[in-house]
């Protein structure tokens, strides 16, 4: 438990904060860089004030799932390494990395960003997985705009290998200028409610003093693909409607860094 809990809380129903900044301010600098990986067919490092997060993409060939015999698959996972925060420890993926990896797959799969079918290679026999890994490098607040924000621009930015369809072989080492066929690109805001007052982008001290919070993914067209709650305290109608409000707004402009970057 932190401290200055009462402080921050008390600071909010004044709309003010610890750092100075405004309740709907993001902290600075707002950073994306792309190709960091030379091993994975798509990869960034997003830094959003003092919190970054690394995510890599991977394709691999795989047998489709029964269910979906002529489709791809993605798998999402996230790591929160020791270095990143004293709070995490090695070894099998804790509760908040569980939350973490849920809620972004969730944005990116009910939005149905990937065209699933343009996938797959042999239908019941091949097709192509995605899968994003995103890694921790320093949490101080807001993993989940940080982490939604660099899985989609690993998305964007990732290339497939060379594959060859007579053999079968798949040279890693070679990358075609084949993007992968995106067909929506969500992007999850989190707003928190701290006694009263809505605000976004928290710091690790702001995240331990919250009541509750409201993930909303949501695509360049404003559409709205997932919603996730967290905290137990209950949100009522109208400040739902005001968080949505304030998520779309703020997707639009964490938007606008993504797309200087990754056309």
């Amino acid at each position: 438990m932190i401290e200055n809990k009462q402080t921050i809380s008390e600071l909010a129903s004044k709309n003010k904060r610890l750092d100075g900044r405004g309740l709907e301010d993001y902290r600075q600098p707002i950073t994306i860089e792309t190709d960091i990986s030379r091993t994975a067919e798509g990869s960034v490092r997003v830094q959003i004030g003092q919190t970054v997060v690394l995510a890599g993409v991977k394709l691999s060939i795989e047998k489709p799932y029964n269910d979906t015999p002529d489709q791809g698959g993605i798998m999402i996972n996230a790591e929160l390494t020791p270095m990143s925060s004293p709070e995490y420890e090695r070894g099998p993926p804790g509760i908040k990395a569980i939350e973490l990896s849920r809620v972004i797959d969730r944005g990116i799969r009910e939005a149905k960003t990937i065209d699933m079918k343009k996938l797959c290679i042999e239908p019941g026999e091949k097709a192509w997985f995605v899968i994003i890994d995103i890694v921790t490098i320093n949490d101080d607040g807001n993993l989940f705009d940080a982490g939604g924000l660099a899985a989609l621009a690993a998305l964007k930015c990732a290339k497939f290998p060379k594959h060859d369809p007579e053999t079968g072989v798949v040279d890693y080492k070679i990358k075609t200028k084949e993007s992968l066929p995106l067909l929506k690109e969500p992007l999850p805001i989190t707003v928190y409610k701290i006694n009263n007052a809505l605000l976004v982008d928290p710091t690790n001290q702001e995240e331990q003093a919250y009541d509750a919070r409201l993930t909303i993914a949501s695509d360049t067209n404003g559409t709205i693909s997932a919603i996730q709650k967290g905290g137990k305290t209950p949100l009522s109608i109208a400040e739902i409607s005001n968080i949505a409000d304030l998520a779309l707004k703020k997707a639009k402009f964490l938007r606008e860094y993504l797309d200087k970057v990754i056309k």
